[in-house]
């Protein structure tokens, strides 16, 4: 058997970490950029988003909602007080879910479902590109 080698990459290279500048992506986290410029920023770039928290069933009904009707929203998990910075978006307190749809707040899993059986999502959601029917 022929001898292994491993070798010690931190030891003979140095890492250095540059902060620039980028949004080439949607998603892209710009180091610079306010929670409440960034939340902005992905709310007008997208035309379903998701702001959810980790573990909350009703964030999964919601995805599983837009899921079953061929929609796949950018999805977003915050934790605790980030999602504070929602508040300035929407008519008042934000709760996980919440939804924006076309750069415009929908509300929670309640408002969104209630938009769907009255018949109002899917025409929303044609009109901002998203689902094409």
């Amino acid at each position: 058997m022929q001898g292994l080698r491993s070798y010690n990459l931190l030891s003979d290279v140095e890492f250095k970490l540059q902060l620039t500048r980028t949004t080439t992506s949607p998603l892209a986290i710009d180091v610079f950029e306010t929670p409440h410029t960034r939340i902005q920023r992905l709310i007008n770039e997208n035309p379903v988003i998701i702001f959810s928290q980790p573990s909350c069933y009703m964030c999964d009904v919601m995805k599983r909602l837009f899921y079953s009707i061929g929609v796949y929203p950018t999805v977003i998990e915050l934790e605790g007080s980030e999602m504070d910075d929602l508040t300035a978006f929407s008519d008042g307190e934000v709760v996980a879910p919440a939804v924006f749809i076309g750069g415009t707040c929908v509300g929670g899993l309640e408002n969104l479902v209630a938009q769907h059986l009255s018949g109002e999502l899917v025409a929303k959601l044609v009109e901002v590109g998203a689902f094409t029917s």
